[in-house]
Order: C-alpha cells, then sequence, then structure tokens
C-alpha cells in the first residue's frame, strides 16, 4: 500500500482545524489531525514544505518506520509544531491500516478493553445561578462527569467561563465552543490569583451541596499558580472531593508538583502542553500526577502517546486525554479508539463541536449516558467533505492572554 499522494486542507466552519489527507495507490483515504489552536498556520506550512514531499512513494503500513524517519530525521526534535505534524501523519497511517484491514482502528490496537468511555463536559458561570444551570443543562445532555469553572468577582473576562462576552471586536458573542477568537489580535483577559484562590472553595462547596456527592467534578486551573498557591488550591479544595485539579502550576517546573503533593491528596492532571513521552519522565516516574493529560494531536498521535501511556500505566496513572474544540472530530476519533483500546483509560474530555463543523467532518462515534464510543466502521470512522470544507476558509484567530491587575503579563 503505497502513499500516492498527499494535501493539508484547512477549513474554519465553526473554527479552524488543519487536516491531513493521505491518499494510497488502491484508493484509500486516511486522515490526520494537525490543528495547533492560534497556531494553525506554522503547522500547515511544516506539513507542505516539509513533511507530504517526504511521504510520496512510502509503504503507508510502515507507521513505526515513518514515526521515527520523521522524528529522528529531522534533527530538531520535540516542539508543538513538529509533533503536531507528525502526530497527522501517524494518525493518518493507522486510519489507512484499519481500513485496509476492514476494521475499526481500536481492534488492531488490541481491541475494545471496555463497552464505552466516560467523558466529562465543561461548565462554567459568572456566578452561582449561571453554574448550576450550566451543570443541570450538562447533566440534561447525558454528561455524568463535570468540569467546573467560575467567574470570580471584580474580574471581567476569564478563561473557560462561556457567558464572558468576548471582547476581541466587540462580537459580544459567547465561546460556549471555543475561546479562540477570530480577530486581528489576542483579546486581553484580567486576572488575580488571590481573589480566585478565596472565591473557588465556595463555589464547589454550593456545587457539592446542590448536586450531591457522587457527580465527579474537575476543574482547570490553567497553569495561573504558584507552586504553593497550587498546594494551597489543593488542600482546600479536598472536602469537595474532586476528581482531578488540572494544570494547577506552570508544568515547565516540574520539580514544583513535589510541594504540591506534600500538601494535598486532591488528584492531578497535567500534560495538554506535553509533545513527547520525555515531558513526562520525572512526572510520572515520581507518581507526581494522577492523570496524562495530552492530546494525541499534539503528542506524535497514535503510536507516541500509547508509549506515554503504557509507561503512565506502570505507576497506576491513567488517560485523561485533551478534547476541545480545537482538536477536531479526527482527533477525537483518534482519542476515543485509544482510550477504548488502552487498560489504564481514566476520562476523556469531550466538547461538542458546532453544527457546521459536524457538515464537514462525517462522524460515527456515539455518546450515549455520558460515554463515548468510536464506532465500528473500518478506520477511524471520520470522512472528510472536501467540498463542504473549502466553504470555510482560514479566518485568523487566537487564543486570549492574560494581565495582572498592574498591567503584568501573567500566565492564560
Amino acid at each position: 500500500m503505497v502513499i500516492e499522494s498527499a494535501e493539508v486542507v484547512v477549513t474554519s466552519p465553526d473554527r479552524n482545524f488543519v487536516t491531513l489527507r493521505v491518499i494510497t495507490d488502491d484508493g484509500l483515504t486516511g486522515l490526520g489531525d494537525a490543528t495547533l489552536n492560534g497556531r494553525e498556520l506554522a503547522v500547515v506550512g511544516y506539513l507542505r514544505e516539509h513533511v507530504v514531499p517526504l511521504l510520496l512513494g512510502r509503504d503507508a503500513h510502515a507507521i513505526e518506520d515513518t514515526w521515527q524517519f520523521l522524528y529522528r530525521g529531522a534533527y530538531w526534535r520535540r516542539g508543538p509544531v513538529t509533533m503536531a505534524a507528525i502526530a497527522a501523519v501517524d494518525v493518518a497511517l493507522w486510519d489507512l491500516k484499519a481500513q485496509a484491514a476492514g476494521m475499526p482502528l481500536y481492534q488492531l490496537l488490541g481491541g475494545a478493553s471496555r463497552s464505552g468511555l466516560l467523558a466529562y463536559g465543561h461548565a462554567s458561570g459568572r456566578d452561582l445561578p449561571e453554574i448550576f444551570e450550566s451543570i443541570r443543562r450538562h447533566l440534561d445532555e447525558g454528561y455524568r462527569a463535570i468540569r467546573v469553572q467560575a467567574g470570580v468577582p471584580g474580574l471581567t473576562a476569564i478563561y473557560g467561563i462561556a457567558s464572558n462576552a468576548t471582547t476581541a471586536g466587540n462580537s459580544g458573542k459567547r465561546y460556549d465552543h471555543e475561546p479562540a477568537q477570530r480577530a486581528a489580535l489576542p483579546a486581553e483577559e484580567d486576572w488575580d490569583s488571590a481573589s480566585y484562590l478565596r472565591h473557588l472553595p465556595t463555589v464547589f462547596e454550593a456545587v457539592r451541596n446542590e448536586f450531591g456527592p457522587e457527580l465527579p467534578l474537575l476543574h482547570d486551573a490553567h497553569h495561573r499558580l504558584t507552586p504553593i498557591q497550587a498546594a494551597k488550591l489543593g488542600k482546600s479544595l479536598e472536602p469537595y472531593d474532586l476528581f482531578w485539579l488540572e494544570d494547577c502550576t506552570p508544568a515547565e517546573n516540574q520539580e514544583a508538583l513535589r510541594l504540591v503533593r506534600r500538601h494535598t491528596t486532591t488528584p492531578l492532571a497535567i500534560g495538554e502542553v506535553f509533545n513527547t513521552v520525555w515531558d513526562y519522565q520525572q512526572i510520572i516516574r515520581e507518581q507526581l500526577i494522577d492523570y496524562v493529560r495530552s492530546a494525541v494531536t499534539h503528542t506524535g498521535g497514535i503510536t507516541h502517546l500509547k508509549r506515554v501511556l503504557e509507561y503512565a500505566a506502570q505507576y497506576q496513572i491513567k488517560s485523561g486525554m485533551h478534547g476541545p474544540t480545537d482538536i477536531s472530530p479526527v482527533g477525537m476519533a483518534a482519542a476515543m479508539h485509544l482510550g477504548l483500546a488502552i487498560h489504564n483509560f481514566g476520562i476523556q474530555e469531550y466538547m461538542k463541536h458546532g453544527e457546521l463543523t459536524d457538515t464537514v467532518f462525517r462522524q460515527s462515534f456515539t455518546f450515549t449516558n455520558g460515554m463515548l464510543h468510536p464506532g465500528d466502521q473500518p478506520g477511524l470512522g471520520v470522512t472528510l467533505d472536501v467540498d463542504a470544507a473549502g466553504k470555510f476558509p482560514y479566518q485568523t484567530a487566537y487564543l486570549p492572554f492574560n494581565r495582572l491587575r498592574d498591567g503584568t503579563v501573567h500566565d492564560w
């Protein structure tokens, strides 16, 4: 099965997506997700100018060899652009191999280890009534685990609060699905850690009182705290039995998690900005986290993220794969197939894509009673309508950034 051609498709139905199409000499088409939120065109250039020419004429079955060739052969290794490009190729080749075998991808990965994947949704609000309404809406939609993000008194716009109006272009549009805002420049949001640390425990106390002890609750601190602040937050949230506290402090300083671990038993999830198994070596070996947050799309594809999760399994650390709307339906399908097959699955992030996205990407997955399943079509179970994709050209979009009250740029 020889790779005859490959093309990069950029489309922006509800947001920007980058998709690699790999076509073989026997007419099969494999898809890979190469979307890098706010930096999509960097990956487009890497793929079109450097990777696609290297694929032509290669054996599409040689997935491991192709992965090593693209990783080791470039010399300049790692990083989000490189690893997203490699991931797109890797997933497309797995898609092709499973189609050629006539079976869903998870079967090639060892078969199903479970009947479905527990998914969590994103509830948020500026105040408790909005938060409660958002949680109820997600429960009505079938979610059985909920991430809760709360507004902070005195702060105008915070990541993850869908009811915050965007500031870019004065559009006033809610970003229920996508914080990347279509505008020439990134929007500015505000932040104050002390106010957040005082307010958040009161939010989770109220949520637990309203919804009871059984509902799995998650929270994302989004890298914004110092180590001692993260430790304080984890400890203050212990009475509310969180499923996890995500990205409590910037992940580059991995030793900081030792301090957090010493002070709290709240489970920790980290890794959505990581790209390789080497980013995880210390924090997995020292058991400083409980969940691996990487996405297939940003971590070298199925081949490499499976290695990360197999390493994590030795330490009873589970998966919590990244799955917001900037992971395209192709990337989400890859995550579902991988999650269904591995033994140490934990939970899958799942934000529903918009209606326009679903017209471009035709999907076979199901979401029933809070559980995802990728379906049983051969391959990933996703097809790309190229004509529909062409109706939605790329639009400049950026994620926001943070400033503190004194004007200092802060982690977003």
